[in-house]
């Protein structure tokens, strides 16, 4: 369930974290809180982010992405010698770090089988710095005697002027503080957005690594914590106290009432989520650390986001932190990535080098320890072919300058697409259709002879028209198409010939639909079909027959939980609600200040298929909103930006 109810962030500064030895404090949310607080133009910032991370999720999020080595710091401010923690003891941090993104963690199978489908490899690493920010060759360990002892989330452990360490370029490391932290705070984490100055982890001592940590937080899990929230992932509660309408802008983490402490057995029912429960498994929770033990495919998402296009640590993608600074004759490629991905063949791309002469690829089975060598490269891409069908990859790239070779670039990964699965499912209703990315071909089967599969995407006023293809079909599969409820398209022909509905000057919707399935019942469960669901700003080409029209057809009648359309946003003088439903029903749709407070609202009797409500918000000054929109017990809510 997407939970979309963001809880104000002046709230945050409400919600106390009580000193208690047996239960994870984390202060993450009120420090954002009170940046927010500081400087409110932040919050444009932030919703650039939120933006481009739904963006990115809806464009396919991190199905292509290469892994992210990330280039870590730790500074060491130290009161006593109990709190200078050994070299070891950092390592063993480290470790962790690496163990929980990429999902190698060994308690990784005590996930329970419920969320073992959407438990995810996040695909970044994190190495020691080998140069620091002028390019001399460093431990990736600073250390600094203080007479401070007890920090708190003033940030006075992150300057060299109050008894700290100052921070790294934030561009090129992931800056981590080791304290004493007071008030049992077991650390804190600044959220993508903030100042340049501050952006890093900070973490207490006594619950750093696994040798000689402090039970129950011993395994490493509060930096894994704190980093989920440097890498965008908030608490997975939402920090709503016991409401049920909180969020942390993640579709599969199920919604829960509240933290978790201590070790909780399974299933933990709340929110009406029954009957896999909460997922107090997740790192985001507050459980003690033996209990944590995965991220989701959609907090991978968020992460990832970071690194792609204008993502908030974008830079952090090329950065040389983790190379050498031996003396090369040149630089090392960076911008590592691989397209064109598929069961037996990808392509691998670099950054271009100033000075360059040819370049020499390595690349093998991230599981074998040879390492295949392409020497002689001229381009900044090689075509790999013959690979293994769903398989991990390894690769690196050194550059040659007037014959002398550059240090390799950092490792880069992708992995080859799988058989054919379905990654969709359950989705064999309207009401549960999964949301896929538009202009992207992917496959998918018919498993059983009761198998349908129901696939949600939307168009834009600008991208208005659409076409929906399905091919490589095994037996005579259809193709059918809805906005909402309501048919738009239909392509019935016989035998494996492909399927086509062409919808030029589409109405704009969130909520389209394409609805595959066997004719009298025929399935494979080994063989696949492609479906590809297109949008552009021309017309496709078509004998006439596809333009928006539409005849109701009877489906199972349920309230659309997948959300509402919101534009534009932002808005100045008037804002539209598109509300989809899939059954007659009262609904009421309210728009609420940054304090709960409600300042405009209606309630309507609305019939199933596409609705509106609009709004005159001339009168309301700038800032941040949230339109909820409830029918019965059932209520999602979106921000709403005014901006005059």
């Amino acid at each position: 369930m997407f939970k979309k109810i963001l809880l104000p962030v002046a709230a945050f500064l409400l919600l106390a974290f009580n000193a208690s030895a047996q239960q994870r404090t984390c202060a993450a949310e009120e420090v954002l809180a009170q940046q927010l607080l500081d400087n409110p133009a932040m919050i444009q910032e932030i919703e650039r982010i939120e933006e481009h991370a739904r963006q990115f999720a809806q464009s396919g999020g991190a199905n292509d992405r290469a892994v992210i080595t990330i280039p870590v710091v730790f500074h060491v401010v130290y009161y006593n010698s109990t709190q200078n923690l050994s070299d070891a003891k950092l390592m063993s941090q480290l470790d962790v770090l690496n163990a929980d993104f990429r999902r190698t963690n060994a308690d990784a199978g005590n996930t329970p089988g419920v969320f073992q489908g959407i438990a995810a490899d996040c695909e970044i690493n994190f190495c020691l710095a080998k140069q620091d920010p002028s390019g001399n060759a460093t431990s990736g360990i600073q250390r600094r005697s203080t007479t401070v002892n007890g920090f708190s989330t003033n940030d006075n452990v992150k300057f060299n002027s109050s008894g700290g360490l100052d921070i790294w370029d934030r561009n090129k490391y992931l800056n981590i503080w080791v304290c004493n932290l007071s008030g049992g705070l077991l650390g804190y984490a600044q959220f993508p957005g903030g100042p340049a100055s501050t952006d890093g982890v900070v973490c207490d001592y006594a619950y750093f690594g696994t040798i000689g940590a402090t039970p129950p937080f011993d395994k490493g899990r509060t930096a894994t914590h704190e980093v989920g929230h440097w890498l965008n992932c908030y608490h997975i509660w939402g920090d709503d106290g016991t409401s049920c309408n909180g969020t942390d802008n993640v579709s599969d983490t199920p919604n829960q009432a509240d933290e978790h402490y201590g070790c909780p057995s399974f299933p933990q029912v709340s929110c009406s989520n029954g009957p896999n429960g909460d997922m107090f498994m997740n790192y985001m929770d507050y459980t003690d650390d033996a209990c944590m033990n995965v991220f989701t495919t959609g907090q991978k998402t968020r992460m990832q986001s970071l690194f792609s296009g204008n993502g908030a640590r974008v830079a952090l993608a090329s950065s040389p932190g983790c190379q050498d600074p031996g003396g090369d004759g040149c630089n090392a490629p960076t911008g590592l990535n691989a397209t064109n991905i598929t069961q037996t063949s990808a392509t691998v791309n670099w950054g271009a080098v100033s000075g360059v002469t040819t370049y020499t690829l390595e690349w093998k089975k991230n599981s074998d320890a040879t390492w295949t060598v392409v020497s002689n490269l001229t381009t900044t891409s090689h075509n790999l072919s013959g690979l293994s069908v769903g398989t991990l990859y390894d690769y690196r790239v050194k550059a040659i300058c007037s014959g002398v070779e550059s240090n390799y670039s950092s490792i880069a990964q992708f992995t080859t697409a799988s058989d054919c699965t379905d990654q969709y499912e359950p989705n064999n209703t309207n009401a549960t259709a999964k949301s896929i990315p538009v202009n992207t071909a992917f496959t998918a089967q018919i498993a059983t002879t009761t198998d349908k599969d129901y696939y949600k995407f939307g168009n834009t006023s600008s991208q208005k028209h659409i076409k929906v293809e399905l091919t490589t079909l095994p037996f005579d599969y259809d193709l059918r198409l809805y906005r909402g409820t309501t048919q738009v398209g239909i392509s019935q022909n016989s035998g494996t010939a492909n399927e086509l509905i062409i919808l030029n000057n589409a109405t704009v919707s969130t909520n389209y639909k394409a609805y595959v399935y066997g004719y009298n019942g025929v399935w494979s469960n080994t063989q696949c079909y492609t479906l590809k669901a297109s949008i552009r700003s021309s017309t496709w080409r078509t004998d006439g027959s596809g333009q928006d029209q539409g005849e109701e057809i009877d489906l199972e009648v349920v309230f659309e939980n997948a959300g509402f359309g919101l534009f534009p946003n932002p808005a100045m003088d008037q804002v539209t609600v598109e509300v989809p439903l899939e059954a007659d029903g009262k609904v009421s749709v309210s728009i609420l200040d940054m304090s709960g407070k409600t300042t405009l609202a209606q309630q309507k009797m609305l019939t199933k298929g596409e609705n509106q409500f609009t709004f005159d918000i001339s009168n309301l000054p700038n800032g941040v909103y949230f339109v909820q929109v409830r029918n019965g017990e059932i209520a999602n809510t979106r921000k709403l930006v005014v901006q005059k």
